[in-house]
């Protein structure tokens, strides 16, 4: 039996550019689409953010000069067009999917309405939420934490390209420590870079635990959801 029935996987845009960094790459895209059909076919109820460092990322267009609030909402265009993406590549694996967005584009997707998002996920629809929180200073992480509280998910999954969290980079140095299960307040009192301080706040006071994994490891969604010991778990309480 499945540990959970409603997820909300959290995508950063650099997942769908695979080894290149930029852009979006047809083979990661099918991928990561693959590996969200299987876990779909489980009968779990699902929904994605996705973020747009991929395309743009508006606080380093900021730190460059560039308007703070222009920048983000250039950022939460880039999710749009990452959501789309996906859908795409949903619907031609016959994965049927919504698209909503946070900011209005009415001939490209939904606003972003929680009944019908919920109803959505109850009729066995995959809901990609783009555009963010639809407000500028915010990050996808936030809003990945926003949805997952609005949509009553039982946990965030969020796909990386380590799996779990370590005391440092362990793509710069393999003797680091991994932790199986950390606190929200571990990670805040440390500054691990799991998600921003707003996110974890959010998901700690909420009660929603993430785990955080390496996407591009075949079948570690489905080992996740039936409860095996996969990347690190932040929860309120790691020792329990």
């Amino acid at each position: 039996m499945a540990l959970y029935k409603r997820v909300l996987l959290k995508l950063s845009g650099e997942a769908l550019a695979g080894e290149r960094g930029f852009g979006i790459v047809p083979e990661a895209m099918q991928l990561i689409c693959r590996e969200i059909k299987k876990l779909h076919e489980t009968g779990i109820q699902i929904a994605l953010v996705i973020g747009g460092g991929n395309i743009f990322r508006g606080i380093k267009a900021s730190e460059k000069g560039m308007d703070r609030v222009t920048a983000d909402y250039m950022g939460m265009l880039a999710t749009v067009i990452n959501g789309l993406a996906l859908q795409d590549v949903l619907e031609k694996l016959n994965v049927s999917s919504r698209l909503m967005s946070s900011i209005s584009i009415v001939e490209l997707s939904e606003p972003f309405i929680r009944r019908r998002a919920l109803k959505y996920l109850d009729d066995g629809q995959i809901v990609i939420f783009t555009g963010g929180t639809g407000n500028p200073y915010f990050s996808t992480d936030t809003a990945a934490s926003l949805r997952a509280a609005q949509i009553n998910a039982d946990v965030i999954l969020k796909g990386t390209k380590v799996d779990g969290v370590y005391e440092g980079d362990p793509l710069k140095d393999p003797t680091r420590k991994k932790f199986d299960a950390i606190s929200f307040n571990e990670v805040l009192e440390r500054g691990f870079k799991v998600m921003d301080a707003t996110a974890i706040a959010m998901c700690r006071d909420n009660r929603i635990s993430i785990v955080v994994f390496n996407l591009t490891q075949e079948g570690a969604l489905l080992r996740i959801v039936n409860g095996e010991p996969v990347g690190t778990i932040v929860k309120e309480d790691a020792d329990g």
